[in-house]
């Protein structure tokens, strides 16, 4: 099965995309105390249409952020070319892989696949295939939360040690 796969912490390869990090620190970036407050729903960094503008731009993912109690989110919007590295992606599977320290949500496009998109664990890999397959044209929303642990004494900061955005053509 043919497979390009792009480094999303690699400036070069997100220029295939169009795509550059944001970084927002907090739970809901911007709000008092990090957005940490008891009972809250959810958090609108996990939106597609969320305004990250303001946030700064991330040209390493794999920085580490922070100390104590953290939740960062990292956020690309990409736009799929026609082909990548002489690979025509039209119809491909397309799946982005992370890992992130220590514990994940990957949500796409305001989604998130509770069976793949939650990484528990340090340094926990994980896969998530996205869906409908690669459509040249197509935009797509990356969050991804990244907490620090043990939420009771956690230690270190917040990364994103990987980020691959893969194809995988049938054939």
């Amino acid at each position: 099965m043919p497979r390009v796969a792009l480094d999303l912490n690699k400036e070069e390869d997100r220029a295939k995309l169009k795509g550059q990090w944001r970084v927002g620190p907090g739970f809901v970036p911007g709000e008092p105390n990090e957005g940490l407050t008891a009972r809250l729903l959810s958090s609108p960094a996990r939106l597609p249409d969320y305004d990250d503008s303001s946030w700064d731009i991330c040209a390493d993912i794999r920085a580490s952020l922070s100390e104590g109690l953290t939740f960062a989110w990292y956020r690309i919007a990409v736009e799929l070319p026609e082909s990548i590295d002489g690979m025509s992606i039209s119809g491909a599977r397309m799946f982005l892989e992370a890992n992130v320290d220590n514990y994940g949500e990957i949500w796409v496009d305001g989604e998130i696949d509770r069976s793949t998109g939650v990484i528990v664990g340090i340094n926990a890999q994980q896969r998530v295939e996205i869906p409908g397959g690669a459509v040249p044209g197509a935009r797509h929303v990356f969050a991804c939360l990244v907490a620090n642990g043990p939420l009771a004494a956690p230690r270190g900061g917040v990364f994103m040690r990987f980020a691959t955005l893969a194809f995988e053509s049938p054939g």
